[in-house]
């Protein structure tokens, strides 16, 4: 999560994993689950985090079945060993880019360390180059290690997806949706990754967070339009009516898309989620973080998908798995679905 560059960029849309998400129905704070097709992320930066292992068993026992990791942790990939029916993106770390971009070669050694070891017994389904690395200046190396990257899990016949994972930083105009465009240095950097994209039907992931949408702007966004709250039209583009921030958040960055000639291409929703603390209470508080959460998954799982994508399905990851304390002070550290202490929930999402 890109915040400093989310707050600078647009009024309705601000800036990781497919798995299926479970809701508590107990009263005592535990957890029973059913089955929701949504994802998680699991970050490890804090240093009260519970051990991977526990953490593999905490997903086993609510449900989930489909996680994003931010880099190869060593330690997460073994505790994921024979537990494939738990699909991992995994990402490339940021600061790896630029080495891996200059030789072919060590793009093929970092996955010789880093994935082949576990191809066997750990169900890796995607690996993301970079996290909102673009725009700026590590950016340009996408393209290239995804291209390596895609020409090596090709080669070896592995059913592996190589995308990027980007943020609504992209784009210059998002209001309304269909004015929708990319900045100069989006297209520049951008665009070709997109298009390689498109060539081989791999999803683009997209971070959106209306919180900080609502934060940056909360004299002309309204907190309803925000959470998923509000019952009816807040505005409608063309034939197309918009009732809160999410949808026309990604439907701008589909617009954008297309005006690059960029079509169809499927887009998932890397990270979304609220914090419950960390910020104004009027705007960060578990109620609100709990009902963003709760209707989020309620919209991915109706199916109607969005206005400009009507029912087509979204993939959604929410972000994320627990509080991680060693993220920068105030929200950043706040975005947790659970207690890393205690794995109990900060609020219950039903």
């Amino acid at each position: 999560m890109n915040c400093p560059q989310i707050l600078v960029f647009f009024l309705f849309t601000c800036s990781a994993i497919l798995f299926k998400l479970y809701y508590p129905q107990e009263q005592d704070g535990s957890i029973i689950v059913v089955e929701k097709n949504v994802g998680l992320n699991y970050g490890l930066l804090g240093d009260n985090l519970p051990s991977p292992s526990k953490v593999i068993s905490f997903y086993k026992s609510i449900g989930i079945t489909k996680i994003r990791i931010f880099d190869p942790n060593t330690e997460v990939l073994n505790a994921l060993r024979g537990n494939t029916n738990i699909s991992v993106i995994v990402g490339v770390k940021d600061q790896d880019l630029a080495a891996l971009a200059a030789r072919e070669e060590a793009v093929k050694k970092w996955f010789a360390i880093n994935i082949e070891p576990y191809l066997a017994d750990v169900n890796i389904t995607t690996i993301t180059v970079g996290n909102e690395v673009i725009p700026g200046p590590i950016g340009p190396h996408v393209l290239p290690v995804v291209q390596s990257l895609t020409n090596l899990v090709k080669s070896r016949n592995l059913p592996i997806l190589i995308s990027t994972v980007v943020d609504m930083s992209n784009l210059q105009q998002s209001y309304p949706p269909s004015a929708g465009m990319f900045t100069p240095q989006a297209r520049e950097q951008l665009v070709p990754v997109l298009k390689f994209l498109s060539q081989m039907n791999t999803p683009i992931f997209v971070t959106i967070y209306p919180y900080f949408a609502l934060v940056s702007n909360p004299d002309h966004v309204s907190l309803d339009y925000a959470i998923f709250e509000n019952k009816y039209p807040v505005f409608e583009d063309g034939l197309m009516k918009y009732t809160h921030i999410f949808d026309a958040s990604f439907d701008a960055f589909v617009w954008a898309m297309e005006k690059e000639g960029v079509m169809d291409l499927p887009m998932v929703v890397a990270e979304t989620g609220w914090p419950s603390a960390g910020g104004k209470v009027k705007f960060t508080n578990p109620h609100l973080a709990g009902t963003y959460n709760r209707n989020f998954v309620k919209h991915v799982e109706s199916g109607k998908g969005t206005p400009k994508r009507p029912n087509s399905s979204i993939d959604g990851y929410l972000f994320a798995t627990f509080n991680e304390n060693q993220k920068p002070a105030g929200t950043e550290q706040n975005f947790g679905l659970y207690n890393p202490t205690n794995m109990k929930p900060i609020y219950k999402l039903f």
